[in-house]
């Protein structure tokens, strides 16, 4: 399933149905009084949140939508029916915007949150309302209002409790292979992955979730490579786990490129627990490989994890590192 992370889609509630002007017209009853009902309410445009979806697909296919109008008042006092509403559903983490797409109308955070972004219109009255002492006929009714009518920004940012980060090509999408069913896409090249993959890791009988994003580069807070549109991500992940990769000839400096985008993008991403890995060991000796995880350690003050994802070697050790981390 194609990935997508952003759509904008115009909304239009029903409009109310306009009031009926009517008169009681019975044998035996010369004059018969107003019976004019009210119109019905227009529909509403309801969205929900749901962890059954991770995508913004359905958006890209279908951008317009017009929940039904109220049906108008008839005599006998019948009120019109309602217009069907319209209820879309969207993955957990959607924030809505105004059409500026910078004014945050809500966010979708919880499974089954819900919210009204557009108000189908009241119905008009009709003209048994406006029976007085003084008008014992009136031919009045009043026409239904509009309802809401708006573009929306929908913006999504994953929900997931721990976030691979790193250079591009440093082995997170055969991290993410090997520890969960998530099957990315793999090749010895940067910017394999060209979107956030999200995968499940089952260790110990608990479950967390993993999302694999895309590699950054220096200058990505500000929009190079693939730019900050995937920083955002990052914001819901409770953990990030820093991919290195071993053969690097400057292992401090791969370390600094990311920590610097991260702070850049958002300065309060300094507080998110993050944890370290040299990958890719298996292309490096086991000599270089510790004076490497010396210097890294000496530099960040962290402890510093090794693996190999492809010989899956110091995978558990991580994962097992994580869950508690996770779960607290």
């Amino acid at each position: 399933m194609q990935f997508i992370d952003e759509a904008k889609i115009y909304l239009k509630a029903g409009d109310g149905g306009a009031g009926c002007v009517s008169f009681r017209r019975e044998k035996f009853i010369e004059f018969g009084g107003p019976d004019g009902g009210d119109g019905g309410k227009g529909g509403d445009i309801t969205f929900i949140a749901t962890k059954d979806l991770n995508t913004l697909i359905d958006f890209r296919y279908k951008q317009h939508f017009k929940a039904q109008n109220g049906l108008h008042g008839m005599g006998k006092q019948r009120f019109g029916k309602y217009g069907e509403e319209i209820v879309l559903y969207v993955p957990l983490g959607t924030q809505i915007f105004a059409e500026d797409g910078e004014t945050l109308l809500v966010d979708l955070s919880n499974d089954g949150d819900s919210i009204v972004i557009a108000k189908g219109g009241d119905g008009g009255q009709g003209n048994v309302r406006f029976k007085s002492s003084v008008n014992q006929a009136p031919r009045r009714a009043t026409p239904g209002f509009p309802g809401d009518e708006l573009w929306v920004w929908l913006k999504l940012k994953l929900l997931s409790d721990v976030g691979l980060v790193g250079l591009p090509n440093a082995g997170k999408s055969t991290f993410l292979s090997v520890t969960t069913a998530a099957k990315p896409k793999i090749a010895d090249y940067p910017f394999t992955t060209l979107k956030p993959q999200l995968g499940v890791v089952s260790i110990n009988d608990e479950e967390f979730v993993i999302a694999d994003l895309p590699g950054l580069i220096e200058g990505a807070s500000q929009g190079l490579g693939l730019g900050d549109r995937f920083l955002k991500h990052i914001e819901r992940c409770k953990v990030l786990l820093h991919l290195i990769d071993a053969s690097s000839d400057d292992v401090l400096h791969s370390y600094d490129i990311i920590r610097h985008e991260l702070l850049d993008y958002k300065e309060y991403l300094d507080d998110k627990v993050e944890i370290i890995a040299l990958s890719k060991t298996d292309l490096v000796l086991e000599e270089e490989l510790e004076e490497k995880i010396a210097a890294l350690s000496k530099h960040t003050g962290k402890k510093i994890f090794s693996c190999c994802a492809v010989m899956q070697d110091g995978i558990k050790q991580i994962l097992q590192y994580l869950q508690p981390i996770v779960k607290s």
